[in-house]
């Protein structure tokens, strides 16, 4: 699903030159915005005042009452009440009686967004896809078409990121020693979540697009947000116990089951099959001295019994003792005197490169070029991990900082307004991130700044 087109177009096929006489083609004169679903929270209201102010006309439709909640522009509002199977019907009516130009949204894998790419490529609308960055937690991914296994960053090779970059002299930006809106996320995940559980009376046609029910999603949340003090306890002990053992050890960095990374880009149809195969890798293959580290992601929720099921494999393969599981937290602590990392595609694994440390990947990822991400049997990984070419993984990262990685955050207002400082300019753009870079038409980047 990949949207290759640079210049916007309307549903009969008029070019973006055409529309409203004399518009300019980095403002909104004569667009049309269809907004789906976004990060919970403020960020995609705040980006359409700010598209409005451009000259853009905004549109958004809404699958439940959390949806609409943070919308306030209810006169801009449409409601999609119905099945979702009547969802690809009504979303043509939608773009026609709109003269929609171009449609936004976050994630591009689950039903009613993977139907609006469809018909936007079949259309020749343009596509805006913003996701959880790529070097998050400090960036935001904005592409155009598709993103993770369906961005453009998978059909392209390092030689063409080199050759993009070679006119540009920009210095790679540091992320700052603070950001600060994980609290914020998990809140507007609970907010969320509670308008869907007692306020969707409206919305009877909603369906989840994860498995778990809505209320079951609430509680997970609220718990978490009750528990963080104790979680963090356990983590910290945790950390201390592998970093305080002497023993070499390997991480291995956990992904959500249901994130749409782990269930649309990875050949696993659960996380525990993951585990077997890793567990059963190590077992074979790592010296005998050798320790095994699972960190869990830091939104891990305990839907899936990670803890209980590594303990189970772990005795199985006879590794009492020498597994570990980590809930959460800061990955520095843990990678910075870990031998290798294994994963199937989260986008952690870019932490574990810049360090110049080996990595194994099973999934789609951007960032799972030759250059960089070991091919080998797990078992040999594990006795003999070959480590990356750090140079070539540094133009890489260069690449992304030039191109689709955005300084700032959805959850928390700073982050928010550092985004849009820069985003709005590149969704007006006639030129997609990466053609913006090869054609010298990219706006300079922002310094990043701690959010608190």
């Amino acid at each position: 699903m990949k949207d290759t087109g640079s210049k916007v177009q309307t549903l009969t096929g008029a070019p973006a030159e055409a529309r409203g006489g004399g518009a300019r083609p980095d403002d909104g004169a004569g667009r049309a915005f269809l907004f789906l679903q976004g990060p919970h929270g403020p960020f995609f209201a705040r980006l359409a005042e700010m598209l409005r102010a451009a000259g853009a006309e905004v549109w958004r439709v809404g699958f439940n009452r959390g949806d609409e909640a943070f919308w306030p522009d209810k006169a801009r509002y449409i409601a999609h009440t119905g099945p979702q199977e009547g969802w690809p019907a009504a979303l043509e009516h939608i773009l026609r009686e709109k003269a929609i130009t171009d449609i936004v949204l976050y994630g591009d894998t689950r039903f009613i967004h993977a139907v609006a790419v469809e018909q936007a490529r079949a259309a020749g609308l343009t596509v805006h896809v913003f996701e959880e960055g790529y070097l998050r937690p400090y960036w935001v991914t904005y592409e155009r078409g598709g993103s993770n296994g369906n961005s453009r960053l998978m059909d392209t090779s390092l030689a063409e990121m080199r050759a993009a970059l070679s006119g540009s002299g920009a210095d790679i930006p540091r992320p700052p020693a603070r950001w600060g809106d994980m609290r914020q996320h998990i809140f507007y995940g609970a907010l969320y979540h509670w308008f869907v559980m007692f306020r969707n009376r409206r919305y009877r046609g909603f369906r989840p697009h994860r498995a778990l029910p809505v209320t079951a999603e609430f509680r997970l949340y609220l718990r978490r947000l009750l528990l963080m003090p104790a979680i963090a306890a356990e983590r910290w002990a945790a950390t201390a116990r592998v970093r305080r053992g002497g023993f070499p050890y390997h991480l291995v960095l956990l992904q959500l089951e249901h994130d749409s990374s782990f269930q649309a880009h990875s050949p696993f149809a659960t996380m525990t099959e993951f585990l077997e195969l890793v567990i059963a890798g190590f077992a074979e293959g790592a010296p005998r001295h050798h320790h095994l580290v699972f960190k869990a992601h830091p939104l891990e929720d305990g839907r899936v019994p990670l803890r209980r099921e590594i303990v189970r494999l772990a005795r199985a393969a006879g590794l009492a003792g020498r597994v570990h599981y980590v809930r959460g937290g800061k990955l520095a602590a843990l990678l910075s005197q870990a031998r290798s990392a294994v994963t199937v595609n989260s986008t952690a694994g870019q932490q574990v490169l810049w360090r110049g440390l080996p990595l194994r990947t099973f999934g789609a990822a951007i960032y799972a070029k030759p250059e960089f991400v070991s091919t080998q049997p797990l078992a040999e990984f594990f006795a003999r991990p070959a480590r990356p070419d750090v140079e070539a993984y540094r133009d890489f990262r260069r690449y992304l900082l030039e191109t689709s990685q955005v300084p700032g955050g959805f959850y928390s207002a700073r982050g928010r307004r550092q985004l849009l400082r820069q985003v709005v300019d590149m969704m007006l753009c006639p030129d997609d991130p990466y053609e913006a870079l090869a054609r010298g038409t990219a706006a300079p980047r922002q310094q990043l700044h701690a959010v608190k």
